[in-house]
């Protein structure tokens, strides 16, 4: 591997548990932010729409934000036909993986999938939850629905129904797009089943597999989608989550008052109603998430797993043998200024598996014309 950095691919330095982190990023390698190519966050690359635009211009900044955000609960509700109290806006996801992570740990262990999103240990962790991890095949057969990986209630597990069930569909950080008839039977297996959708909106027909149709009928289920994805606002902070109006009012009860600020608040009432915008993100996923991927398995060395999602997770591979991508990802930082994600973070992940997150088709160049000069 020529033209590496000296010394790199030391396990040193402790895996970011997030990507994205663009300001820290530029003071390390000495740049603005606006020279970096961010692979690290799975964010749209273009954007934020025009009306989306218009309407933090126009918000109100004086007056406190409305405490219970009813006219975005009705936004949001409206949407997915759905009664305003069964959802409950949030600052960003990670929050309302807060107080959903209250509630497993108050009905036990929690099952967590492996690989996964650290971010659900970092909420258990806040209550003193326990729970153990089930490692999934890291081999599927496409991008398409699959079925959900039998042995689900095995690991950490005392009997039917006991627990806590945490899944991310698509699942990251593999793409993996899990069909909603393959999860509905996990709801009589577990006491509560939060299922995180923070990018099932990104995927083409992914709505189809939505376990929100499902919450009327099931008081155990959470499910939690991000705004900040689908529209590039990851700055504003906006989620919000779909579950039993109780279970709902309760989390209300036990946060800081005003947790989506007005800025958030008017963008996320209008944010749904861009059809136009929403069609034209997932056409971009359809589209470039298979040119990027069969170009990436051009390389030598690089095997990419098949996705459905706006990421693509990549195996360093060689003879059939693992090997550490990790001085091939600092490389591309420390001399192309393009970040990848280190996936040490997800359990069961290690440095031979970086995620990279999907690009317009100028920025897929870049990372490729990169990638081809440090694997020559």
């Amino acid at each position: 591997m020529q033209g590496f950095l000296p010394g790199a691919g030391s396990s040193a330095a402790p895996p970011a548990r997030h990507g994205g982190n663009l300001a820290q990023a530029a003071e390390q390698l000495n740049c603005r932010p606006g020279q970096i190519l961010d692979a690290s966050a799975s964010l749209v690359p273009f954007g934020p729409p025009l009306a989306l635009r218009a309407a933090l211009l126009a918000a109100p900044l004086r007056p406190y934000p409305d405490r219970d955000h009813n006219r975005l609960r009705r936004a949001l509700a409206r949407h997915h036909g759905l009664d305003s109290g069964q959802v409950l806006p949030g600052n960003g996801a990670a929050e309302l993986f807060t107080w959903a992570a209250r509630d497993a740990a108050a009905t036990g262990c929690s099952l967590l999938p492996a690989p996964g999103f650290a971010d659900y240990q970092r909420a258990l962790a806040c209550w003193g939850g326990a729970w153990s991890h089930w490692s999934l095949p890291l081999r599927w057969s496409g991008p398409g629905p699959q079925a959900f990986p039998p042995g689900h209630g095995e690991a950490g597990q005392e009997g039917l129904g006991a627990g806590a069930l945490w899944i991310t569909n698509p699942h990251n950080p593999t793409g993996q797009l899990w069909s909603r008839a393959s999860l509905e039977p996990l709801l009589e297996r577990f006491a509560l089943v939060i299922c995180d959708e923070a990018f099932l909106s990104l995927v083409p027909g992914g709505e189809a597999q939505s376990l929100i149709p499902l919450v009327a009928r099931h008081p155990n289920l959470v499910v939690v989608r991000s705004l900040t994805k689908l529209f590039a606002i990851a700055g504003l902070r906006l989620g919000y989550a779909v579950a039993d109006p109780q279970r709902l009012a309760r989390w209300a009860a036990w946060r800081d008052p005003w947790p989506v600020n007005s800025l958030a608040g008017a963008v996320g009432e209008i944010a749904l109603e861009q059809g136009r915008w929403i069609r034209r993100v997932q056409t971009w996923v359809g589209a470039e998430g298979p040119w990027l991927g069969q170009r990436l398995a051009e390389l030598p060395g690089l095997v990419p797993q098949p996705s459905a999602a706006n990421f693509l997770l990549v195996r360093g591979e060689r003879g059939g043998q693992p090997w550490s991508l990790e001085p091939l990802r600092l490389a591309l930082a420390h001399r192309h200024r393009i970040l990848l994600r280190d996936c040490r973070s997800f359990n069961g992940l290690d440095a031979s598996w970086l995620r990279l997150g999907l690009q317009d088709r100028r920025g897929n160049r870049r990372l490729l014309r990169a990638l081809r000069q440090e694997l020559g």
